[in-house]
């Protein structure tokens, strides 16, 4: 299997209040994520606010958060685009920088065909042939699905060593699964759906949640792969309120808004994502004082 581990942290990009990226905030959250259940921090996805984010930001905060979590967790670079030539420039970028993958987004807004897919995967792929690269499929943000048979077509190519499956459907990941080899990683891409994945053959989630409950993240994807069914039915139980209020909102509205609650100082999100609504907040803190999230006052 892929060595990202079982919990892929997509990590949220903290701004200052100029909405300059708070480069210092990043370097202390992506150290606590990493002592906290996060095997790999993903940097600059969408949970990142990657399409506000300049490629000179993100690069630096390649650089930052790698010096942060040296020896403690791995990164995979969020470097995908919806055009080719872009994302062949920025994942060679940031391969020079000896990081752990990249994370290609299925392009968006374009829609191209499957056979598109394909290539601009390859592409990618054999630009930097000795970084590992997760596909990214997420059609509700896209556009565009990349089929099982897309994905077991570019499984062949030596670095492509998994998919983030954020179709929202446990057949397609089924379809994936038995269609790929098993050295083939499959990470959900839905904190909601980490169990059912697991149980058709993933292999970890690329989790938002993490940011809060890593370390019962962690536990729940090895209570399962030690056969422990039931206590993992019975976290992944008590975290899917959390998990839902998460997304009550745009993802990452809802995410940095509980890091506020719990006195990270993180920012607000960048235009044109807007500020967290007072019900989102209620409910927050609702679930957060349930699962003993908020420091005591």
């Amino acid at each position: 299997m892929t060595n990202f581990g079982r919990v892929l942290t997509a990590m949220i990009t903290p701004f200052n209040l100029d909405g300059g990226v708070d480069y210092a905030v990043a370097e202390a959250l992506a150290v606590h994520l990493a002592n906290h259940g996060t095997d790999t921090l993903v940097v600059c996805g969408t949970t990142g606010e990657s399409p506000t984010l300049t490629w000179d930001e993100e690069y630096q905060l390649f650089q930052v958060i790698q010096q942060a979590v040296a020896g403690k967790a791995k990164i995979i670079a969020g470097t995908g685009s919806n055009s080719t030539a872009e994302a062949i420039a920025a994942t060679q970028k940031a391969d020079k920088l000896g990081l752990d993958g990249s994370l290609q987004v299925v392009p968006y807004y374009n829609k191209p065909p499957q056979e598109g897919l394909y290539h601009h995967f390859r592409a990618i792929a054999e630009a930097s042939p000795d970084l590992p690269m997760l596909l990214y499929n997420i059609p509700g943000r896209t556009g565009q699905n990349l089929l099982p048979e897309t994905i077991a077509r570019l499984a062949e190519v030596p670095n492509i060593v998994a998919v983030k499956e954020a179709s929202g459907s446990l057949d397609q990941v089924s379809q994936v699964r038995r269609l790929t080899p098993s050295t083939f990683g499959i990470y959900s891409g839905d904190d909601s759906l980490t169990l059912p994945i697991l149980a058709v053959g993933g292999q970890g989630v690329v989790s938002v949640a993490s940011h809060l409950v890593g370390d019962e993240i962690q536990q729940l994807v090895q209570a399962f792969e030690q056969g422990q069914t039931q206590t993992a039915t019975k976290i992944h139980l008590q975290l899917l309120p959390l998990f839902k209020a998460l997304f009550l909102s745009t993802n990452p509205i809802p995410v940095k808004a509980a890091l506020r609650l719990q006195g990270w100082q993180v920012g607000s999100t960048r235009p044109p994502l807007c500020d967290v609504t007072a019900d989102v907040v209620q409910a927050l803190q609702s679930i957060m004082t349930e699962l003993n999230l908020l420091a005591a006052d």
